[in-house]
């Protein structure tokens, strides 16, 4: 087994997906530990260090939200969380809780890959290349000169405005709740402030996307957030 490969800790407690996902991210290389109960999946990320951790919220022995909790704790380690569970609330817990990302079942083993490989790309650069420079299509943002740029063009943006899309640039790829946005962007205080996060997110899309109205990297997650996608 080569340290090189991607190291995954899977949750889930029905066996047909667990057999089904441990082939499919097999077949990309990738190693899976699997685990069937929360506490057993606690004991393994510990144990494992894994790089990333898949976790299906209906587990038999606890809350896949206390599992969440518990690792974001103590890892930065990305989660994905994947459950039957389809209401905007639901999906809104897990990711306030901790968890970067969620798939409603059924999913496509295509997509979930695509969603591990986006979010161990968003770790990578997390030290000297995010406090540099940062780039998405066009777009290129200058952490150290506080600059962004369209092509050859400098785009001037309000302090606000800058604010959110560096928020949304140090989570490239993850899911950001309303709450969390407003939170980081305005303060506490304007945690239930969402109009000022639509006329914000309008504005980065009309400064920054090429079609506006169709926007390709500041992706609305209905009823939940925003992500920026690279």
């Amino acid at each position: 087994m080569s340290d090189s490969k991607i190291h995954i800790v899977l949750i889930e407690d029905e066996k047909q997906i667990r057999r089904f996902l441990t082939a499919a991210l097999e077949a990309e290389d990738m190693v899976v530990y699997e685990s069937e109960t929360g506490k057993q999946g606690l004991i393994t990320c510990a144990t494992r260090k894994p790089d990333l951790l898949i976790i299906d919220l209906g587990l038999p022995d606890m809350n896949g939200l206390d599992v969440i909790r518990d690792v974001r704790s103590w890892s930065e380690v990305p989660m994905i969380v994947l459950s039957a569970r389809t209401q905007e609330h639901e999906k809104v817990a897990a990711l306030d809780a901790g968890a970067d990302d969620y798939l409603s079942k059924p999913f496509g083993a295509a997509e979930l890959i695509a969603r591990i490989r986006a979010h161990l790309r968003r770790r990578q650069p997390s030290n000297a290349q995010a406090d540099s420079i940062f780039q998405f299509g066009e777009v290129s943002i200058n952490f150290g000169l506080r600059t962004v740029t369209r092509g050859e063009e400098a785009v001037h943006l309000s302090p606000l405005e800058y604010r959110l899309l560096t928020v949304l640039a140090r989570n490239a790829g993850k899911v950001m709740t309303h709450q969390q946005l407003l939170k980081e962007v305005w303060g506490p205080n304007h945690s239930e402030s969402s109009h000022y996060l639509r006329i914000y997110m309008a504005n980065l899309r009309q400064k920054l996307e090429r079609e506006p109205a169709q926007p390709k990297y500041f992706i609305t997650e209905t009823g939940v957030g925003y992500r920026l996608v690279t």
